[in-house]
């Protein structure tokens, strides 16, 4: 506060919009094809979605979160959070391999390249996904 006025820079709406402008200029770069899909990641602050897209098509061709079926249990409880984006990012990766998807383009939607996006993104590396 500066004289009894709210210093209004880092509200979540001027957050918000940063993360807005950064996203779209990465998209701009970063587009799915049939050959090389886009993963996509998306962070709320309870929890971290993953999808793999082909845009020319418009498709979600895999996706992951921690309130998935079978990852659910898998990550109830359990701190830190990073420790459940890698069990996203692990079985991302298997479904993708599975229907024999191996490159993709990384669009990480805006967010930092650090924490949950970064422990993800690895551990879908470690699984064999190549980006």
């Amino acid at each position: 506060m500066h004289n009894g006025i709210m210093d209004l820079r880092h509200t979540h709406t001027e957050r918000l919009q940063r993360r807005l402008r950064r996203k779209l200029r990465v998209r701009r770069k970063v587009v799915g094809t049939a050959e090389r899909p886009r993963l996509s990641v998306y962070r709320s602050l309870k929890h971290i979605y993953a999808q793999i897209i082909d845009d020319e098509r418009g498709h979600t061709l895999v996706a992951a979160s921690t309130l998935d079926r079978q990852i659910r249990p898998l990550v109830s409880g359990l701190r830190p959070k990073r420790a459940q984006a890698e069990i996203v990012g692990r079985i991302l990766a298997e479904r993708a391999l599975a229907l024999g998807i191996q490159k993709v383009a990384f669009d990480r939607n805006g967010y930092k390249y650090h924490g949950r996006v970064k422990a993800l993104a690895e551990a879908a590396r470690q699984a064999g996904l190549q980006f």
